[in-house]
């Protein structure tokens, strides 16, 4: 089975790192945390970009560091493709010269993405002869990208390569970098403190903070673990995997099935068999102790609650299970007791908004 290993260790004055996990060797897997927990040091750990970093390294079979062994890799006989917040382009070139650039050191027989498909996956075509002072904030970490894939790399880092970019130009990277996961065999290693992000792109997640793994595991559990930070605030939601059964024409909804039932919510069009993830925001779910009549809210599903714990000040988290997929409510304190809501009780699930990721 595929599969990537880190074990490192790094003491600073000011800063330690103690991590040991096994992620897969496949998909995309997120190192996620606030600023500070480790997350760009251990991506540098990977690259080779550490050298005080104490460990092992092994990537689907290939062993880039072990110190027992005496074995540490050189960053540039590490087969990765790296991107970071800053594009970091060579201004002088155009962008078809900063794409070969990227592939002069790779022998022919080494090459799995050529420089067409690289192009073509990120778009670029149109912006080959151009230099990267007259490209976009989106375009030039496209270009970025499709470097870093030039190298066919058996490894691709991205360090929080949108952070730098406005909502609009995040919208229009995201849609690349799911296809890359849709249409490329290589693992990628994505450095994120956007909980959106995350849930859009990644299916495993390694959660740190102060320089340890608080906790590992597929994405959208650790989403809704009551236990961890990220199931709370204003932000927490969960992702859902659905299909899309149908479109509306009439009232422009589509709909679309997952465990607990059928989501409708407003699109223009649906391709019926498409497979969908949708996130839902813990405070756009409201509960009732009766399934609502009259209501405006289109999405309300029988769910039992399965714990409920403290969230912000005159606010808990209700975590629910609808069918097997597991919802989060944030309501009052005063609703929650009011209700005697209380954990295996039967109760009705609104959901009142769906953010679509793709």
């Amino acid at each position: 089975m595929k599969q990537i290993h880190l074990r490192f260790n790094l003491d600073r004055p000011d800063f330690s790192l103690a991590v040991n996990v096994h992620l897969p060797g496949s998909g995309v897997t997120a190192l996620f945390g606030p600023s500070g927990s480790g997350k760009t040091s251990c991506l540098r750990a990977i690259a080779g970009l550490e050298p005080a970093v104490r460990g092992r390294l092994e990537v689907n079979g290939h062993v880039w560091q072990d110190d027992s062994a005496g074995i540490f890799l050189p960053t540039h006989q590490r087969a990765i493709g790296y991107v970071a917040q800053d594009a970091g382009l060579f201004t002088h070139l155009t962008v078809q010269g900063n794409l070969e650039y990227g592939m002069r050191r790779i022998p022919d027989y080494a090459r799995r993405v050529s420089l067409e498909q690289a192009i073509s996956l990120l778009g670029i075509a149109h912006l080959v002869t151009r230099k990267p002072a007259s490209l976009s904030g989106g375009e030039r970490q496209r270009v970025a990208i499709a470097r870093a894939l030039a190298v066919s790399p058996s490894l691709l880092l991205m360090d929080e390569p949108l952070a730098a970019l406005d909502v609009q130009r995040k919208e229009e990277v995201l849609p690349y970098l799911e296809r890359l996961q849709q249409e490329l065999a290589i693992p990628m290693v994505y450095v994120s403190h956007a909980p959106d992000e995350v849930a859009r792109l990644a299916d495993y997640m390694v959660l740190l903070e102060h320089g340890s793994v608080l906790a590992d595991g597929d994405t959208a559990e650790l989403m809704t673990r009551l236990d961890l930070p990220l199931a709370h605030g204003d932000n927490a939601g969960v992702v859902i995997s659905t299909i899309v059964e149908g479109h509306d024409p009439e009232y422009d909804l589509i709909a679309l099935r997952f465990a607990g039932g059928q989501l409708r919510l407003p699109a223009a069009s649906g391709v019926a068999g498409m497979s969908l993830r949708v996130r839902v925001q813990a405070r756009d779910v409201s509960l009732a102790l009766h399934s609502p009549q009259d209501s405006s809210i289109l999405n309300s599903f029988a769910a039992t609650v399965l714990e409920i714990a403290p969230d912000s000040p005159g606010q808990v988290m209700v975590a629910l299970d609808c069918c097997g997929q597991r919802l989060l409510a944030r309501i009052t304190r005063k609703s929650c007791e009011q209700l005697a809501i209380a954990a295996g009780m039967q109760v009705h699930a609104q959901i009142k908004g769906v953010a679509l990721l793709r």
